[in-house]
């Protein structure tokens, strides 16, 4: 790392000064062009997104201390030269780089022989460390999410915000999406006509241009109404922004940053601040309202809670999440309280929301400030989950919904997962439960999953079956040591690309956050309707059409705990063991469609668990009592804790019934004798040699006979290949 030669405070000083040169607002806004705006044909691919994750290009929070630095003395709108914006391009990119090495090097600045020999020193504790990865934290939501959130955050506020501000968030963020329509739509034109002019008058102003009567025909509100919303979150020209006097200070254009333009048009330069700040400002309207900040407090816990809960019953069916439960040891003690559970199968899932910011003095480095927020968000929440979960394997304690009625647990739960969900932005939350959390160790409680609401957004839309969802937060779980990445999307889009694994001898796996690449496409396509890739190619469409993909296909929606643990090992399997066993189990059911005879396959699994898949079309009770005897004695064969088994038709292949064998290995000397000739299960490879071998010895058949293994194609376009 290059050691800065100035302190941060001279750096900031200088970039203040290069933001107050005449016309630094076109330098601004081709910062914008160059770092925000997508440009794509047809349909959005990957390789569109590639700049986004460039370390080059200028984050938000970058762009706005340009801004905020600007607006500290009147706009000067007069149009440079191309050779002095390239300067001033130049020169902040210098500067925002150089302030980055400042940030970076306050991790190292505690670092001694002394302090680096000592158990206890951890230099992450300290606040100043956790200024750069506050700073640089990236994006918590996609901008879409901001807008439709907000309308669901506000909706019991619509009377205060109709009574003092004269619109509704409704009406808020339809205006800002027309706002991107326009854009979108003035595209083409704003083009055509710069090329007609000479490079010296060339701007990206008017590429984020818009005016309110624009804005009025398209939405269709009056431009009064449209007038309103856009002042709301207008700068005002005179102000001067004159508490921004260092990186982490309180810089206005954060809640206002609309600038009104000299022509009387207005300038969105950041549609994602617009976005968060539709999300965030009306709250700080409604919070100096002393008379209702307690209704205002209420509605914010009210909308986190029953938003979570209507995203988990999208995957789990409404029938299986409670809301608001009461933990009770005698009809007189509440001990706890669970905002949100959810009850599948032997596996529970507990929620617990908070809605706590990052405070403006803990982003600044206060050490104090920053462990207080930490503990009041998540710490708290988390407490108060490990409470509930020790309560839910304790038969002295209840469940009680607010209508009285008690909640009937599983008879044995096989493993809580514990939620801590926060309702707003908080820059480099998974950082910071790294160096702050302090968890427990509990009968059956997994590792926590600390995240925001956005991130159970996207979770929730792309896994949508019990099964997917459970298998990612088990895994997730299972990892949690050895996962480092920015935020929850980007371990999100690992798995959906790649099937989350982390081999047992990594100590860390971190995550780039390109790899949230396909899927913010596929939540941009899902949420915004544009062309692109709905689901990104991996888990959730490799393997589909495969015979274990079907058999996926059948189970995943089932609340069976034996069911649910199958489904877990068969989602663990590579692309390439998916196909081997399908092709395996295919051909298995082929012979049973050639013989009329029961096959049967055996695969192991890493656990010591294992599968026995049985193709016979003979009657249910007669397989059944076969297969679970087998069962029986290949599970006491391979010593193994748990064993499954699948009857298979020989038409489909399709699922008729499953067997689940699941208790500890002992020694048994009737099984010992009845086990003693049972063959080891054959390696895959040489096992499909095998069964094409068995296909083939009642006759020799032609390349255009039809197959002996009783697919009904041509030997040559089967077995023959």
């Amino acid at each position: 790392m290059n050691v800065p030669k100035r302190t941060e405070s001279e750096v900031f000083a200088e970039l203040a000064s290069i933001c107050h040169s005449p016309g630094f607002i076109h330098a601004v806004a081709l910062f914008c062009f160059r770092d925000n705006v997508i440009l794509y044909k047809d349909e959005l691919q990957a390789s569109d997104l590639e700049k986004m994750f460039s370390f080059s290009r200028l984050i938000r929070t970058e762009i706005n201390t340009l801004l905020g630095l600007m607006i500290k003395s009147e706009i000067d709108w007069t149009l440079p030269t191309p050779k002095t914006i390239q300067k001033y391009i130049d020169t902040s990119d210098r500067l925002l780089q150089e302030l980055h090495q400042c940030l970076s090097l306050e991790f190292f600045l505690d670092f001694s022989q002394e302090t680096i020999e000592s158990v206890f020193f951890n230099p992450f504790e300290k606040g100043n460390a956790l200024r750069e990865p506050i700073f640089y934290s990236g994006e918590a939501a996609y901008n879409f999410q901001y807008f439709d959130f907000a309308i669901r955050k506000y909706a019991a506020d619509q009377c205060w915000l109709q009574a003092n501000r004269g619109f509704t968030i409704d009406q808020a963020s339809i205006v800002a999406k027309v706002i991107d329509e326009i854009k979108v739509d003035d595209f083409q034109s704003i083009r055509n006509r710069m090329q007609k002019l000479h490079p010296d008058k060339w701007t990206m102003l008017p590429f984020f241009s818009f005016s309110a009567e624009a804005v009025a025909v398209k939405s269709g509100l009056s431009i009064e109404l449209v007038e309103k919303i856009l002042g709301a979150f207008a700068l005002d020209s005179k102000e001067r922004n004159t508490e921004f006097n260092s990186l982490h200070d309180f810089n206005v254009i954060t809640a206002t940053p609309l600038l009104r333009m000299p022509s009387g048009d207005f300038l969105s330069l950041q549609s994602y601040a617009l976005a968060e700040s539709i999300y965030e400002s009306p709250f700080y309207w409604m919070s100096q309202d002393k008379a209702y900040l307690p209704t205002l407090t209420k509605n914010r816990g009210d909308f986190t809670e029953s938003f979570i809960a209507d995203r988990l019953s999208l995957v789990f069916g409404t029938k299986h999440v409670f809301q608001n439960i009461d933990i009770i040891k005698t009809k007189a003690k509440k001990v706890s309280e669970i905002d949100v559970l959810v009850i599948w199968a032997n596996r529970v899932i507990i929620v617990q929301a908070k809605s706590k910011r990052l405070t403006l003095e803990a982003r600044k480095g206060n050490d104090q400030v920053i462990q207080d927020d930490f503990k009041k968000a998540v710490q708290a929440a988390y407490d108060q989950g490990t409470l509930s979960a020790s309560s839910l394997l304790d038969k002295r304690y209840k469940l009680i919904k607010k209508d009285g009625c008690e909640i009937v647990l599983p008879t044995k739960i096989e493993e809580i997962y514990l939620f801590c969900i926060v309702s707003d932005h908080y820059p480099a939350l998974s950082f910071q439960v790294r160096q702050f959390l302090q968890t427990q160790a509990i009968d059956r409680l997994q590792a926590p999953m600390i995240m925001d609401i956005f991130a159970l957004d996207a979770i929730t839309e792309m896994l949508q079956s019990p099964l997917h969802f459970l298998s990612y937060i088990n895994r997730r779980a299972n990892f949690d040591k050895q996962l480092m990445a920015s935020h929850e999307l980007t371990i999100l889009g690992f798995h959906l690309t790649n099937n989350l694994w982390v081999e047992p001898d990594t100590d860390i796996l971190q995550l780039g956050d390109d790899f949230t690449t396909k899927l913010d496409i596929a939540m941009a396509v899902r949420r915004t309707g544009i062309q692109g890739a709905i689901t990104p190619d991996g888990i959730l469409t490799r393997c589909i059409n495969t015979t274990v993909g079907r058999i996926v296909k059948e189970i995943e929606n089932r609340a069976d705990p034996s069911i649910l643990d199958l489904g877990f090992l068969l989602l663990g399997m590579s692309e390439q063991a998916v196909n081997k066993m399908s092709f395996f189990v295919d051909r298995l059911a082929a012979l049973t469609r050639a013989d009329g005879k029961v096959h049967d396959a055996t695969f192991p699994f890493a656990d010591g668990s294992g599968i026995t898949f049985h193709c016979t079309d003979e009657p249910a009770h007669v397989a059944a009592s076969r297969l679970k005897l087998y069962c029986k004695h290949r599970k006491y064969k391979e010593k193994a804790e748990k064993w499954f088994g699948l009857c298979m038709s020989s038409d489909g292949p399709k699922v008729r019934f499953g067997v689940s064998l699941f208790y500890p290995w002992t020694h048994d000397t009737s099984m010992e004798e009845n086990t003693r000739n049972m063959p080891a299960p054959m390696p895959t490879d040489q096992a499909i040699q095998e069964i094409l071998g068995r296909g083939n010895r009642a006759k020799k058949p032609g390349r255009n006979d039809l197959c002996p293994c009783g697919s009904g194609h041509k030997y040559k376009k089967c077995c023959g290949k």
